[in-house]
């Protein structure tokens, strides 16, 4: 019988790093191999503002503490009890795997030939390539190296259900009387089991219906109103579970997963405004992600202009609920003194790091293109009085090393899901035209 080497040698590869610079330590006992090319990689993307920049160069002054005045070549204790040792990889002679196919003056493909030359070297060990690549995964597979995902922070498929609203079918007609005289009920009344706090509910008997929010600290459900914000008035009990959130001054972090044209960055804005008063500044930011390998750098222009391809979606909104009023109306020129005044502002999320941000109302729009990291990063920069939403639909991911399970805002979802500053609502029924909807069902 085929014996499996219990000892294990992960190889990580650069987009796990970039992905979470604490990578290294989070392996337990087993040792940790870096190819000598990833850390060339990395010093490329060690200059610069974004979070790949950060983590590149956090990565590498852990490696410079951890070495000492001790050779990379060697293993090198990481000073914990849990964690094995660590070394650079050098040498990337192969005698047992033909490489001819290759073009080995890829990085990747130099990362490959390093780790088959250390499986190569430790015969005894379980040689396994980590990367978040899935070409360079099927390329190791294909020259029979084990190779894996980094899946620290990911959902699993179970998780990934949680849409914070439920239906409870067939109540007792006195019950949906009773919440709409007393605004709440008795959780004990309602025949639903693991309600999460600030979960939604829509309670129903017959043609007899009501929208609820859940507290668990008082064990209750309360009766939830439709709100009109800045104009926009919800169009189905998801955009009315989802204003409710947005509106609530005792819940500073909201999500909103759902397809396009569900209305998720419109209600935030709307909502926004609508609170514009108890907020210093509502900012607005969106993931940079090119289309084209080219950095936002290389765009002519400053800042503003960088950013006008990335940040047209969001005036788009804006407009429509201009488009609400008529040229008369006072609201409208209210509207215009907020973006003239920079009382709305465009953030490059960049530059979010390091600073503290109070009294301020920040929607983050196309949060799927986050990493854990990123979306940990923006959410600690929270000062007093800070609203914080995230809106985005995890089956259209941009960035290619991140999927519906490994992408920040399914993480963030995941990890805040009951917690009493936070809600969440998936919208489902998209809004935009009967034209957009047909094509999302049948395109």
């Amino acid at each position: 019988m085929l014996q499996v080497p219990t000892q294990k040698i992960f190889v990580l590869d650069t987009s796990v790093i970039l992905y979470d610079h604490q990578a290294i330590i989070n392996f337990q006992e087993h040792d940790i191999a870096i190819p000598i090319t990833v850390l060339e990689e990395l010093d490329r993307f060690k200059k610069g503002n974004e979070v790949k920049n950060f983590s590149a160069r956090e990565f590498i002054r852990f490696i410079d503490k951890l070495s000492e005045e001790n050779l990379l070549q060697d293993w090198l204790p990481m000073n914990s009890p849990s964690s094995g040792r660590f070394r650079v990889l050098i040498k990337d002679d192969i005698t047992n795997v033909d490489l001819k196919g290759l073009n080995l003056d890829l990085n990747d493909h130099k990362i490959l030939k390093s780790a088959l030359a250390l499986q190569e070297e430790e015969p005894n060990k379980s040689v396994i390539l980590v990367t978040k690549d899935i070409a360079l995964r099927l390329k190791a597979k294909a020259l029979g190296l084990v190779a894996e995902d980094y899946e620290t922070g990911r959902v699993d498929d179970v998780e990934l259900e949680y849409s914070g609203k439920s239906r409870v079918e067939n109540l007792d007609s006195e019950i949906i009387n009773h919440i709409y005289e007393d605004r709440s009920i008795p959780g004990e009344l309602i025949p639903f089991d693991f309600a999460k706090h600030n979960q939604y509910f829509i309670l129903k008997n017959g043609k007899k219906s009501a929208l609820a929010r859940y507290n668990s600290i008082q064990e209750e459900y309360n009766l939830i109103d439709k709100v009109t914000v800045a104009g926009v008035a919800p169009r189905n009990a998801e955009q009315i579970f989802a204003i409710n959130a947005l509106m609530d001054p005792t819940i500073p972090l909201v999500t909103m997963q759902g397809t396009a044209g569900t209305g998720k960055t419109l209600l935030a804005l709307a909502s926004a405004i609508e609170q514009r008063r108890n907020f210093r500044q509502i900012y607005i930011t969106r993931p940079t992600v090119p289309l084209s390998n080219s950095d936002i750098g290389y765009l002519p222009g400053d800042i503003n202009s960088k950013l006008n391809p990335y940040i047209e979606p969001l005036w788009d909104n804006l407009k429509f609920i201009k488009s609400q009023y008529k040229e008369t109306d006072k609201e409208l020129k209210l509207l215009d003194d907020l973006v003239t005044g920079k009382k709305i502002e465009i953030l490059p999320l960049t530059y979010i790091r390091g600073r503290s941000l109070s009294n301020v109302f920040i929607i983050v729009d196309e949060a799927q293109n986050l990493t854990p990291h990123e979306i940990k990063t923006i959410i600690t920069r929270a000062g007093e009085n800070t609203k914080i939403v995230f809106t985005g639909d995890v089956n259209q991911i941009d960035t290619p090393y991140l999927d519906a399970h490994s992408n920040g805002l399914s993480y963030l979802i995941d990890r805040f899901k009951g917690n009493q500053l936070f809600a969440h609502i998936k919208l489902e029924k998209g809004e935009r035209s009967e034209l957009a909807n047909l094509a999302s069902s049948l395109l």
